[in-house]
């Protein structure tokens, strides 16, 4: 906040007196007054009320006590004004000196006023108008009556009574809003009691009554609503409570649209609980998940059996069953028995399928038993499927695994013969145990474990060729030269594609060919950076494009180096050409110079001087604008406009170009009233 902001709050008298500013006395003026009217000591209307003031200021009567013998003095007027010449004079010379004097202070455009420090009892109207303004831009309902209180004292015959009583229409109506504001929170009361703080010899009061009134109906008339609409839950007409509810939508009131009517829709949700019931059930079904699905099964479980939608929800219940029971076979598809069995095990009884959830279990355990891929796990698998009856719906697929595990067997005593082999880690061992696993056919159900073993042991073999060419490269690499690292490049392409390690040979190989190429381009770039660190950008460029374009292992660094130097030279350029414009001194060429150095990249350290330049070369076009204001407030107002947003100058500017609109364009002034016309046609004698 400036020093001329109002502060939070201050009062209209608040200021120094006359005779503590600045240690000089000043003696009263004609027209001073105090807040709300009040002429102040020593003002043209308090002279006839408490006498003259001598020339230290003290105020005498009669007679002034000067010493102790209490010696009388009276005022000699010069001889001149004895007569009735000269009273003839001053009563001729008095009223033009202060009407020459109030009608330069009027058009003169004073100073922004420090408005907390004003004495008010002396401040003139057109600094109460301009305070009052600050303190309505608030939009407070404290601030806008504080603002009303320093405009409403104007005398009806002021010159700026007639802008006076605009402004104070309009903030009236700005409290007004507010309180409107509190209407629509629900604060009928307070909007009522905010209103009425509008003084009542305001124009603006005549809306006051027209407001309340309106509040009231509409409060009323939602009150009503309201009361309807519980009648109708009592009655248990849910559907009619809902459509008398829905009335509230349409009542110009924010709080018994949205509050309120909200506070009706949950009563009316709270007596459908039985419909929410089986809706939020269906919800936590579909969701699929086991938690949700067990407080569906709970929610239809607590409809009562006097509720018609009691059929319903015991129609539900085993359906959420056998939704758990598919999660519990997507969890077995996933070969996680210990979680299929858990969320088999938590299936209710009251979803009627404990047959089905038996025999789910009984599967479940012998598919575990299985799983070990052992022979022993497969027959006690066999066992376990093999008690199941053939009366129940799961035999069919209890058989099918039967017969899939019997197969298994044979292979998974194949499987276990060539781990055996596959173990000792030779390459005829392993050779061995990929002949003993080939026997496995791929429609076997051990077939893709057979495939899989296979293609492990033939890169074991594939490594133990190849590991000495790699271990060879890389002990030549060592001396890191160019000739070395060309020599173990070609010992590590001896390694074929296909086998096991290529990728790695090939990952050396490019390691070792990025170190022979930078060996080959570093000095190329290490020259281009010699001569940027001379200044000569261009050349160093030029050496490191070869680099850059090549593809190379330096061609990214010499790439970054050049897009470097270009941006450099780009900025250089752009500050050389805005200095350049901004010489010529024009508005127009001053804004173009403001655009070229706001190209200036942030990282180049010309940067911060193109940001002094911006604030500088911005004020300079303010400083133009104002001394065209002088005349020419249109192209003045053009000129400010070409203040940037990005110096430090273009707020000041709006606000001088704000200042000059409003001089441009004045407020219009309002028709005089019926009652102010009548006495100048009694004057004319009309």
């Amino acid at each position: 906040m400036t020093e001329r902001d109002i502060p939070e709050s201050w009062h209209p008298t608040r200021g120094r007196k006359p005779d503590e500013m600045d240690g000089v006395y000043r003696a009263p003026q004609v027209g001073d007054t105090q807040p709300f009217g009040v002429p102040a000591p020593g003002s043209a209307n308090a002279v006839n009320q408490q006498g003259l003031y001598d020339s230290q200021g003290l105020p005498i009567n009669q007679q002034d006590k000067v010493t102790n013998n209490t010696k009388k003095r009276f005022i000699k007027l010069p001889r001149w004004m004895r007569g009735w010449v000269g009273f003839a004079l001053l009563l001729t010379i008095i009223p033009g000196g202060i009407g020459f004097v109030a009608m330069a202070m009027l058009l003169k455009l004073p100073a922004a006023p420090n408005c907390p420090a004003i004495f008010w009892p002396l401040a003139s109207a057109s600094v109460r108008i301009h305070c009052a303004q600050l303190a309505a831009s608030k939009q407070t309902v404290e601030d806008l009556l504080q603002a009303i209180a320093l405009v409403k004292q104007l005398p009806q015959d002021h010159p700026l009574r007639g802008e006076a009583d605009r402004f104070l229409e309009e903030w009236s109506k700005d409290v007004l809003q507010l309180a409107d504001q509190s209407f629509q929170a629900g604060n009928l009361e307070q909007a009522i009691a905010t209103a009425k703080k509008i003084p009542q010899d305001l124009s603006a009061y005549k809306l006051v009554d027209e407001q309340i009134a309106k509040w009231q109906t509409i409060w009323d008339k939602a009150q009503g609503i309201y009361t309807d609409a519980v009648e109708e839950l009592r009655q248990q007409r849910w559907q009619s409570a809902f459509m008398v509810a829905s009335k509230l939508l349409r009542v110009d009131n924010k709080y018994w649209a949205s509050v309120k009517y909200d506070e009706l829709n949950d009563i009316i949700t709270a007596s459908k609980e039985d419909v929410d019931k089986l809706d939020k059930a269906q919800r936590l079904a579909d969701s699929k998940v086991v938690e949700n699905l067990l407080e569906a099964i709970k929610l239809a479980e607590s409809v009562g059996e006097k509720s018609y939608l009691y059929r319903k929800a015991q129609e539900s219940i085993p359906a959420f069953g056998r939704k758990m029971l598919e999660l519990a076979q997507a969890k077995m598809d996933e070969r996680d028995a210990d979680k299929a069995l858990e969320i088999a095990r938590q299936i209710p009884e009251s979803t009627g399928l404990q047959t089905q959830v038996e025999d789910f279990i009984a599967l479940a355990d012998a598919q575990r038993n299985a799983w070990q891929g052992n022979v022993a796990g497969l027959q006690a698998a066999i066992t376990q499927a093999q008690q199941i009856d053939p009366s129940r719906p799961n035999y069919d697929k209890a058989q099918q695994l039967i017969s899939r595990w019997q197969l298994e067997i044979e292979d998974v005593a194949r499987l276990e013969k060539a781990q055996t082999l596959a173990n000792q880690g030779t390459i005829n061992d392993l050779t061995a145990a990929i002949a003993e696993v080939q026997m496995i056919p791929s429609s076997n159900p051990r077939g893709s474990e057979a495939r899989q073993n296979m293609n492990r042991w033939q890169s074991q073999i594939e490594t133990i060729e190849d590991r000495p060419y790699l271990e060879r490269a890389e002990q030549i690499a060592l001396l890191d030269d160019i000739n070395s690292l060309q020599a173990a490049i070609a010992e590590a392409g001896q390694i074929r594609q296909g086998r096991a390690l290529y990728p790695e040979a090939r990952r050396r190989i490019r390691t070792w060919v990025g170190k022979v190429q930078r060996i080959q381009d570093q000095p190329y770039l290490d020259q281009a950076r010699e001569f940027a660190s001379r200044g000569d950008l261009s050349a160093a460029i030029n050496a490191a494009q070869p680099i850059a374009s090549s593809g190379r292992a330096l061609s990214g660094e010499a790439q970054e180096a050049i897009d470097e130097w270009r941006s450099q030279i780009r900025a250089r350029d752009n500050w050389n050409r805005a200095r350049e414009m901004a010489a010529t001194g024009t508005p127009q060429a001053l804004a173009e110079a403001i655009r070229l150095a706001d190209q200036v990249s942030n990282k180049s350290i010309l940067r911060m001087d193109a940001n002094i330049a911006i604030d500088q070369w911005g004020q300079q076009i303010l400083d133009i604008a104002r001394s065209e204001g002088n005349s020419d407030m249109s192209r003045a107002i053009e000129t400010a406009r070409l203040v940037p947003r990005n110096s430090s100058a273009y707020s000041a500017a709006q606000e001088q170009i704000k200042i000059w609109q409003q001089f441009l364009n004045p407020a219009p002034q309002p028709q005089p009233t019926p009652e102010q016309v009548v006495p100048s046609t009694i004057i004319n004698g009309q």
